[in-house]
This record gives structure tokens, sequence and C-alpha cells, in this order.
């Protein structure tokens, strides 16, 4: 992805980098000193405050310090950056995953969801997703049986994205990383919808 040049924050022990989102909008990325967990945040187009996404934790990575990288950024030019050296040890990111965002797969996925006017809908990826779900004979058992929503979710997001990248070897951690790709860009939590729709079946069914 393209990325602005690296600054150091002062609110927080991080350093920080604008990126270019597959949404056409710009993201900001943290890096703290002592965990190997970014913080994420898009830029909101109309207040250019930062969103954080659903799977930042704001303990680590306070409002406060998306402010300071968005404005420590803001007039910087983007450009290739190679990957950031934390002073810590981290896991060496697998480049299978990596690459995922430059895939076919990934591509195919977006394109699914892409609407009359380009852009990528959260909506009919919703929408989909949980026709899929209610149409599948596995999740109305797992639902019978009061699984986890999360257990759910990634079984329906496993068989529907396979399907349309058209690539049934794609691994779980695979199916997640696309997961995570889409979620960047979708600060308020790309399943939202399903999520919600999940637990009022969960519900529902308790109640038999």
């Amino acid at each position: 992805m393209l990325r602005t040049e690296i600054v150091q924050l002062t609110v927080i022990p991080a350093s920080a980098y604008r990126q270019k989102l597959t949404s056409g909008g710009s993201g900001i990325v943290i890096i703290r000193k002592d965990t190997a967990q970014p913080g994420i945040a898009s830029i909101s187009r109309k207040t250019g405050k930062s969103v954080p996404a659903a799977n930042t934790q704001l303990k680590l990575y306070p409002e406060e310090a998306f402010e300071e990288a968005i404005a420590l950024t803001a007039r910087l030019p983007y450009k290739k950056l190679k990957a950031v050296k934390t002073e810590i040890p981290a896991e060496e990111p697998d480049p299978k995953l990596e690459a995922l965002a430059d895939s076919e797969e990934y591509r195919k996925i977006v394109e699914k969801y892409t609407d009359k006017t380009g852009k990528l809908s959260y909506d009919l990826l919703n929408k989909d997703l949980i026709k899929s779900a209610h149409s599948s004979s596995k999740v109305r058992e797992m639902i019978a049986e009061q699984k986890a929503v999360k257990q759910i979710r990634d079984y329906i997001i496993g068989v529907k994205f396979r399907n349309i990248a058209e690539n049934h070897d794609l691994s779980n951690a695979e199916v997640q990383r696309i997961a995570e790709l889409l979620d960047e860009v979708s600060p308020k939590g790309v399943f939202k919808e399903l999520n919600d729709a999940l637990r009022k079946d969960l519900s529902a069914q308790k109640k038999k």
C-alpha cells in the first residue's frame, strides 16, 4: 500500500504513518513500541477526524494519538515504505497473508460487493451473508446448538469467501486476513449487521 513517511508521536510511545485505503480514503496506522498489534483508523472525509477500526484497542491507541498523527502527516507525500521495526521481538508477517491485499481472491470479493457507484458496499455484503446464513442447514444446526456468534460468523464467511474467490484451498487464516482488510476500511465493523442477525437468531432459538 502507499504510505507517508513515518512520524514520531508524543502522546504515546509510538510511530505512525498515513496510508491510502482501498475505499479511496485515507487512514492512519500507529505502531507502539511495547506491542506488535498496530492501531488503525480511517479519516472522516466530513470532519477530518479519526474513526478507529473496530479491532483497534482504544486503551492502547487513544483518540489523541490519532489526531496527533493526522496533524503530523497532513502534508507528507505518499511513498513506499519497508516494514516498520519495533523495539520488541515480533512475529514475522506471513508473506502469503500480506500478499492477499493484492490478490485475485481479494479482488473478486471486493468486486462482488461493489455497488453501482463503484464503492465497496457493506450493505450488499451483509445482506448476502445473512441470506447465505438463513439458507444453510449447517448454520441452523450451529444456532440450535447455541454456538458463539464469532464461530458461526467465521463459518459463514469462510464458505462464502472461498466460493466467491473460486479457491477452496484458502486457509482459515487467509479468510480472516481478507476479513481484516475489509474491516480496515469499515470503522463501524464490516460484519455488524450479520452479527446482529445471528444474535437475533440465537436469541429466538433459545426461547423455543
